[in-house]
């Protein structure tokens, strides 16, 4: 049976108005033209859509359901003149991602490149975060996804794997530590350390631990970024605590060495998290897709 989106469109004019001419308004096209649409319309499908009363148009039990499938139809229709229009160029999309700073600073960087090459129509707005409020925010609908650490609880959102990652102490070659496999980290907070600001999520996660151990954490100086707290760690400025990942570059450029930490809460397994997966846009889709694979 032949149909195309104008006659969709017309039947849920139609539905919309409770009135012929008012959904031949909505065009425009003449009444005459919209009623002998309707007309072949029915005829082709052998069904009556509509019945005439005093107060307009209402749709038959028949046509209530050809009017649900008409809203899905036209809806993907819509959908796809969008992806169109995004693929041309012709229109920005905006994806809102949430992640924690080890996952920012170390992982998303290389991870995010080759997607906004391949898409060059979006946005990324990226914002750093610690792990529970990156699980608030996408709860909210503040973001679309999230990277947060996988031991807390996800409070019923999606999660899937992400990355492994393990946190570390960087020091100088010649530090008491450094011939040291793996430290406890109360044995490290009886030295200085380089930390980042005190507003940053990875930073505040460092002071809790400290707290927990009823230690103070010597704070020596504070740099904004891993590569300036790894020259101040090869400066003897202090020790400090990085993403494994980060450190093993570092101390390939810098007179440093990496030291293990005992303790469990050290080792994390880095987690995505959406909403729901019917709540995000065919972008926010392509970017999971991309992010989750190995």
């Amino acid at each position: 049976m032949h149909f195309d989106l104008t006659d969709l469109r017309l039947l849920t004019a139609i539905a919309a108005t409770g009135s012929l001419s008012k959904a031949a308004a909505t065009f425009p096209v003449a009444v005459s033209a919209a009623s002998t649409r309707l007309r072949q319309f029915e005829e082709r499908c052998a069904l009556a859509l509509f019945v005439r009363k005093a107060d307009g148009m209402v749709p038959t039990p028949a046509g209530r359901l050809v009017l649900e499938s008409c809203h899905g139809v036209l809806h993907e229709a819509q959908k796809l003149r969008d992806t169109l229009q995004e693929l041309a160029g012709q229109r920005r999309i905006t994806l809102r991602l949430a992640a924690s700073t080890v996952a920012n600073s170390t992982f998303l960087p290389a991870t995010l490149g080759p997607f906004l090459a391949d898409y060059p129509e979006v946005d990324l707005q990226l914002t750093e975060l610690n792990s529970r409020d990156v699980l608030r925010g996408v709860q909210a609908g503040e973001f679309d996804l999230g990277v947060y650490d996988g031991n807390l609880p996800t409070g019923g959102l999606v999660s899937m794997p992400f990355r492994d990652d393990r946190l570390v102490l960087l020091v100088p070659r010649d530090h008491p530590l450094a011939e040291r496999r793996q430290a406890h980290m109360r044995e490290a907070l009886g030295f200085p350390f380089v930390c980042l600001p005190p507003e940053r999520a990875m930073q505040r996660f460092i002071e809790e631990m400290a707290v927990n151990y009823a230690l103070p954490l010597k704070v020596r100086v504070r740099a904004p970024s891993f590569d300036a707290i790894a020259q101040l760690v090869a400066q003897h400025a202090g020790i400090a605590m990085l993403p494994e990942a980060a450190a093993t570059r570092l101390a390939q450029e810098m007179p440093v060495a990496i030291v293990g930490l005992e303790n469990t809460w050290a080792t994390r397994e880095l987690r995505l998290c959406i909403k729901g997966w019917d709540a995000l846009s065919s972008h926010a889709r392509q970017l999971l897709t991309h992010l989750s694979a190995p």
